[in-house]
């Protein structure tokens, strides 16, 4: 008799995962590279991350800490040593006077944001996102089964977000908002004003904040702000906070939490079950940065400044093309959609496809910001670079 074979069942991937799609900022570099492979020379603009070395005094910590034979595990939430540098930072610079059981450490900013989210939302509980949003908002809050309700913002008002425009979108179902200031991809700041009232809106609503401050040390605005120093709202409030930009240690993976501690013990139970401690030498590390010489963070902040007003400059030079400044990160975020409707362009999409295949210039497609009109364009690296990418962009436009 001939053998029954049993057919193989298709491969089912979980729901959860079907929710969520690939980070377009990943996709974007990874598209880059695929042509650098084939010896093709591009000027890529998609880096999210600083172009300067790590601070010396940071890479000696972490010396230190490999000749000491600091390569052991460590608590979860990371060594007392690294939460306490962690609220000293905090409270020297903004003020907060958060408590060591009120922070934790995770394998860099958006691990931070991914636990706090796992804990705060459940399913069909809904979550505010202002718009341009960072790409991994979205996915994240779906993959908690979330329900994403998105805030326009106005370009035009420098994409501000107020406790009004957040209260029009509160239901029974409203469990946070996400608050990213300055914002990737638009590098929008909002004021200390804007930011109060949310959180104020949030407490009174029973609504939790989570405010996304990777780039807060990013601020060009001459008002240094976080929502951690409005201390009578902290039970409402978690600060996803990063070393990641801050000290140019985008590799080194290191970022934390501020919030309750009740969330922060939650945090740390879920982390247990997925990665336990960040590395134990970058801990070493980061207390070297947190607790060492401070003037790298300024010297790196006002060159981004520089950088930021050069490639300003240069988008608005090239016709058609609108550019809000921004006020903080280090994005520029322009509106190309005066070129749809040419050459087979209708989106933003259209665009930096086209952009990097015929000129070799790597940009971010809004889509995966939440808008179809702009692109997002990375200024941290040389002017040389920029001047590169402005040219090559600049005759493709022309060409169309």
């Amino acid at each position: 008799m001939t053998p029954v074979t049993e057919a193989v069942p298709a491969l089912k991937l979980t729901d959860r995962i079907n929710r969520i799609e690939p980070s377009a900022t990943m996709a974007a570099a990874a598209e880059a590279e695929k042509l650098r492979q084939q010896g093709i020379e591009v000027v890529d603009l998609t880096a999210g991350e600083p172009h300067f070395a790590t601070p010396q005094h940071v890479k000696d910590a972490a010396i230190a800490a490999i000749q000491a034979n600091f390569s052991k595990y460590t608590a979860v939430g990371g060594t007392v040593e690294l939460r306490d540098a962690i609220v000293h930072r905090h409270a020297e610079d903004f003020g907060s006077g958060y408590r060591r059981e009120e922070t934790m450490a995770s394998v860099g900013g958006k691990h931070a944001l991914f636990n706090a989210i796992q804990v705060l939302v459940d399913h069909g509980d809904e979550v505010i996102i202002p718009v341009p949003y960072w790409v991994s908002f979205k996915d994240i809050v779906r993959y908690a089964g979330g329900n994403c309700v998105l805030l326009e913002t106005d370009e035009a008002d420098g994409s501000r977000v107020t406790a009004e425009m957040v209260a029009r979108l509160v239901t029974s179902r409203t469990k946070l908002i996400i608050l990213n200031s300055p914002s990737n991809p638009s590098g929008a700041v909002m004021s200390p004003e804007d930011l109060k009232a949310v959180v104020r809106l949030a407490a009174e609503r029973g609504i939790w904040a989570i405010s996304d401050e990777c780039y807060v040390y990013l601020n060009y605005s001459g008002e240094q702000f976080s929502v951690g120093s409005v201390r009578e709202h902290h039970e409402r409030i978690v600060i996803i906070g990063s070393l990641s930009k801050t000290y140019a240690m985008t590799g080194w993976r290191l970022g934390y939490a501020l919030a309750p501690a009740a969330v922060i013990g939650a945090m740390q139970k879920l982390q247990s079950q997925s990665t336990s401690n960040p590395t134990s030498i970058v801990q070493k590390a980061a207390v070297g940065a947190l607790r060492g010489p401070q003037q790298c963070v300024e010297d790196m902040r006002r060159e981004y400044i520089q950088l930021r007003d050069h490639v300003i400059s240069g988008l608005r030079s090239i016709p058609g093309v609108k550019c809000t400044l921004p006020e903080g990160a280090f994005y520029a975020y322009p509106n190309i959609s005066a070129y749809f409707g040419r050459s087979g362009i209708n989106s933003a999409s259209d665009f930096a496809s086209r952009l990097l295949r015929e000129a070799h210039v790597a940009t971010v497609a809004g889509e995966g910001f939440g808008t179809r009109d702009h692109v997002r364009i990375s200024y941290a690296t040389s002017m040389r670079e920029l001047d590169r990418g402005l040219e090559a962009m600049r005759k493709f436009l022309a060409s169309l």
